[in-house]
């Protein structure tokens, strides 16, 4: 490459091509642009999960380990004191709570199974054709998920209270006494809520899943002779399996946080105490015992539990997922 010199500059050198970037820096410029772009992305969820998460989490923690004792008859301010697991001896020893505990285990029991099981069966009977109008089917059983859940609550609570419900009534013409706020039938009616509510949003998972299951696997399944039914339980399901485990954790995480429907229960039958699970236990603590202490303590091992379950049906999927393979 010829060069040019100029006039009173001798010896600099102008028209060479500037030296080529070396590979390292390259990599070095990619990999700051890339950590910016993550740190830049990630702000925002990092920071929510921070301020509505970790930090309540902490205060929770830290307020379990202290309680507020009160000298003479308990007038005039209280001092707090540090009580170490005090807190969690007491809640672990409280009837109340080990009660509350299996009200909702048994609530479990009956709500994850049935919604999971009936919300898949409404997507497969959507995805299989048989019903028409599938957008507004699909519509109506989600309209109850847009209902508040204290609404859902008032409406059933209305259609379960003798003496005004219509639904009682036309049993009784029948010659048919049911009491939906007994001993053993308060537990079901609460389900019955919770899955009006939860059916159709679960069901528009299981059907946006079955929307991306290929094609061409369901021809083959129809040319190999299987019928409808067959397809649907050995074909689609096993594709959408990881939405299916999806689905049961989540529904697992809201059948532990129980709180809406026994709470407004609990103004109409004595069926349902102020600690018949786990959340009313710890309200109960907190806003009508003023013990926070207490309340925090219930907190920590609610979530504790909350974790450990998530964990395990985590664990329980991927080695499913790893078995299939």
């Amino acid at each position: 490459m010829s060069t040019v010199i100029t006039p009173g500059k001798r010896g600099k050198r102008t028209g060479t091509a500037p030296p080529a970037a070396s590979p390292v820096r390259t990599r070095r410029a990619g990999r700051r642009q890339q950590t910016f772009a993550t740190v830049a992305l990630l702000a925002p969820f990092t920071a929510l999960l921070v301020a509505v998460f970790l930090v309540p989490v902490g205060y929770a923690i830290g307020l379990s380990f202290f309680s507020e004792d009160h000298d003479g008859l308990g007038f005039g301010g209280g001092e707090t004191v540090f009580t170490g697991l005090r807190s969690y001896i007491a809640v672990l020893s409280d009837p109340s709570f080990l009660a509350g505990f299996g009200s909702v285990a048994l609530y479990c029991v009956i709500f994850v199974p049935a919604v999971v099981i009936g919300a898949l069966a409404l997507a497969l009977l959507l995805d299989s054709g048989l019903v028409r109008l599938r957008r507004t089917a699909q519509m109506l059983l989600y309209l109850p998920h847009a209902v508040p859940g204290i609404i859902a609550a008032v409406i059933w609570l209305y259609l379960y209270t003798p003496g005004l419900s219509p639904v009682i009534k036309l049993f009784a013409e029948a010659d048919i006494t049911i009491d939906f706020l007994g001993l053993h039938t308060v537990l079901p009616s609460i389900v019955n809520i919770a899955l009006w509510s939860g059916l159709g949003y679960n069901m528009v998972i299981f059907y946006a899943a079955l929307q991306a299951v290929p094609r061409e696997v369901l021809e083959a399944a129809r040319i190999d002779g299987a019928g409808g039914v067959r397809t649907a339980l050995l074909v689609k399901v096993p594709i959408i399996r990881s939405s299916v485990l999806m689905v049961c954790m989540f529904s697992l995480i809201a059948a532990l946080q129980l709180f809406t429907e026994p709470m407004l229960m609990n103004q109409a039958t004595p069926m349902v105490n102020s600690r018949f699970t786990l959340n009313m236990y710890i309200y109960d603590a907190a806003f009508r015992r003023n013990n926070y202490g207490l309340a925090s303590a219930a907190s920590v091992i609610l979530l504790i539990v909350t974790c450990a379950l998530s964990y395990a049906v985590t664990r329980w999927a991927g080695r499913r997922e790893r078995s299939a393979r």
